[in-house]
């Protein structure tokens, strides 16, 4: 399973609270069957194998670098311990885990950075929790450029991606109040989105010419300014800026018939501008089976497209498919670094 492969995806625990260990001591098991990439979980080992006791599977664990998880990977999970913080309880989120949880990001990104593991892959955190011990980011997205831009000594702005089988969707802006919107929007920001997805979509999706069709603010896309000004003042002057730049962006398009089976067989991504105008019909298209990216990053960067979901986690209900599909599809992103101009 491993020849196929020269480094191994790094996987961090999320909050170990959750579903992250469930769903990545499930992944593991069908790792022949679903012919999974290997990975290297970033985490605490006895929270792992204290879940999996929990919930009456055997899944040998192996403490391994990213050096020696490719030859463990087929017999055992392969873990890089990071310690916990506390004896952790499923379903009953703690402040104590969270510096092991940021701890676990950091260490999945220098992996990556310096080329010993292929991508990130992040199970998910509970953002109240890390608020909790001080963490000052919106989420993990804002976090992980600031990793990048820390390391890198520049500016990193993240574009958030929901790719599934049927939709690729994209926030213009992400973890903002609704009512924030029309003064965080500008044709810069539109602009500069557009810029970092049409060139991940050529370097990292293998897309020769992505097609972008970029969604209206407002009902209507405004209605020729009858429903509101920002689709007319900043949308499209956002795409002129694109189109100039051969970028092959159009719209603005009314939001409520872009989603349907004939209209997105005309693009590759939707440009979205607020949060749920892209994960709602995210969501709704393939809500067990998409992922979330972080375009613009020095590294590769995708996660399942869900919460923790502590009412669930050690009760042997939670479904690894989102995760199953982030690892696959950072796999293959890593392979098409540098195919495509």
């Amino acid at each position: 399973m491993s020849l196929r492969y020269s480094t191994p995806l790094a996987l961090t625990q999320g909050d170990p609270a959750g579903i992250g260990p469930d769903i990545t001591l499930a992944a593991w098991l069908r790792r022949g069957e679903l012919d999974l990439p290997p990975f290297l979980f970033i985490g605490d080992a006895n929270i792992l194998a204290a879940r999996a006791q929990q919930l009456g599977i055997n899944v040998p664990l192996k403490e391994a670098g990213p050096d020696s998880a490719l030859s463990i990977f087929p017999d055992a999970l392969p873990i890089l311990p990071i310690n916990g913080g506390m004896n952790v309880v499923a379903g009953e989120p703690h402040v104590d885990t969270a510096k092991g949880t940021i701890t676990a990001i950091e260490t999945a990104v220098a992996l990556s950075m310096s080329g010993k593991t292929a991508a990130v892959v992040t199970n998910p955190i509970a953002k109240s929790v890390l608020y909790d011990a001080g963490f000052g980011f919106p989420g993990h997205t804002e976090f992980l450029a600031d990793l990048a831009t820390r390391a890198t000594g520049r500016p990193v702005m993240p574009v958030m991606l929901l790719a599934g089988p049927k939709l690729r969707a994209i926030p213009v802006t992400i973890h903002i109040p609704l009512k924030d919107v029309p003064q965080t929007l500008t044709s810069d920001l539109i602009a500069e989105t557009c810029r970092i997805t049409d060139h991940d979509l050529r370097t990292r999706f293998g897309i020769s010419r992505p097609r972008l069709a970029v969604a209206g603010l407002n009902p209507h896309a405004g209605e020729n300014g009858a429903l509101g000004k920002e689709d007319d003042a900043i949308v499209r002057p956002a795409i002129e800026t694109l189109r100039n730049e051969d970028i092959d962006a159009f719209g603005p398009l009314p939001a409520d018939t872009m989603f349907h089976d004939e209209a997105r067989r005309r693009y590759d991504v939707a440009i979205c501008m607020y949060h749920d105008q892209a994960l709602i019909p995210a969501k709704a298209l393939g809500f067990d089976d998409s992922v979330n990216v972080t375009l613009g990053l020095p590294f590769i960067r995708t996660s399942p497209d869900h919460g923790t979901a502590f009412g669930i986690a050690g009760k042997g209900i939670a479904k690894e498919d989102s995760l199953v599909a982030a690892l696959k599809l950072a796999s293959e992103m890593s392979g098409k670094i540098g195919s495509n101009p």
